[in-house]
């Protein structure tokens, strides 16, 4: 994630902006994007040089250096970092505005897009979301960006462009839709002595060690305090940061999980059982989330719209 950064709003000083052209702010917005001259040139179709030039403009332009080398790397400056989400939006308002609206050309497009979710997201819509853009539009790149421990804004400060899953930002600019709704399944491997006779709570509880997923590490939640309303503990001998890594480790052990119902490609694929956990657990809401400074970008409501298909078909959720 990246460091904190001062607000979206955080404007170009205005003697500095009377020197600014959009050619400078498109070629800034890659620099900031990439971080690197070479990469910048590449994606500007521009030689080096004339890169480190146009960098050069915009250090003086904006009276900071934006770009200073760490070790064999360049990373942005504070006041880059300030001015990233912001650079970002005035050029996709200024390509909203000369584009024909709706109808921007795809397949001519050059973009970069950074997808926010869970790793069993990128996993599950990954491959399908860059085939379906091999397809409709070449130019566009896709990072996916993993959750963190650490909760950041990453809409907000421009980091990410689309935020897929369990939404839990209250931010009042934030855009959210809600998609559909999810619930907890129980996984282990094939021929677990867990799966023989009824499943109950206290069976699931008692007979079987168990593993948790958390970014941050803990060995408690929901289930523990769904079991402890009737009066039942399980033990959790362990703690993962992300649901694939976890599906390893049942494979491989008698550990009792819990997976996304999306999640059940990727179990099937590992040759694991799912079964519903018997315990009244709360639903998980999956949505998207963005920034309105996307609203009117036709670039962006395509990869809205790709997302929105890829959850519908690929997880065979009902709708929110």
């Amino acid at each position: 994630m990246t460091q904190s950064t001062a607000p979206v709003g955080t404007a170009v000083p205005p003697a500095a902006a009377a020197g600014l052209d959009l050619n400078l702010l498109v070629a800034l917005d890659v620099l900031l994007e990439e971080q690197s001259v070479r990469g910048a040139a590449a994606r500007l179709h521009l030689s080096e040089p004339a890169m480190s030039r146009t960098l050069g403009r915009a250090r003086k332009a904006l009276g900071d250096p934006l770009l200073v080398r760490a070790g064999r790397q360049m990373v942005p400056t504070p006041y880059a970092l300030s001015l990233r989400a912001e650079v970002g939006a005035v050029v996709e308002r200024a390509r909203a505005l000369f584009a024909a609206r709706g109808a921007e050309d795809l397949r001519s497009l050059t973009r970069t897009f950074t997808v926010h979710g869970s790793d069993s997201l990128a996993a599950l819509l990954g491959p399908p979301l860059l085939s379906r853009a091999a397809a409709e539009a070449p130019g566009i790149r896709l990072r996916f960006l993993g959750e963190s421990h650490l909760d950041a804004p990453v809409l907000r400060e421009g980091t990410a462009d689309l935020e897929v899953g369990v939404i839990d930002s209250t931010a009042p600019e934030v855009r959210v839709e809600p998609l559909t709704v999810d619930h907890m399944l129980g996984a282990v491997r094939a021929g677990h002595p867990l799966l023989s006779g009824e499943m109950t709570a206290r069976r699931f509880a008692e007979e079987a060690d168990h593993l948790t997923v958390s970014r941050r590490g803990k060995l408690h939640g929901p289930v523990d305090e769904a079991l402890a309303e009737l009066g039942l503990r399980r033990r959790v001998v362990g703690s993962v940061g992300s649901f694939p890594s976890s599906l390893f480790f049942l494979r491989e052990t008698d550990l009792v999980g819990l997976v996304g119902s999306w999640c059940r490609p990727m179990t099937d694929a590992l040759g694991l059982v799912t079964f519903p956990v018997p315990l009244d657990l709360p639903p998980l809401p999956i949505g998207l989330a963005w920034h309105p400074r996307h609203d009117a970008d036709p670039a962006h409501a395509w990869l809205r719209g790709c997302v929105r298909d890829l959850m519908r078909t690929r997880t065979g959720m009902m709708e929110a």
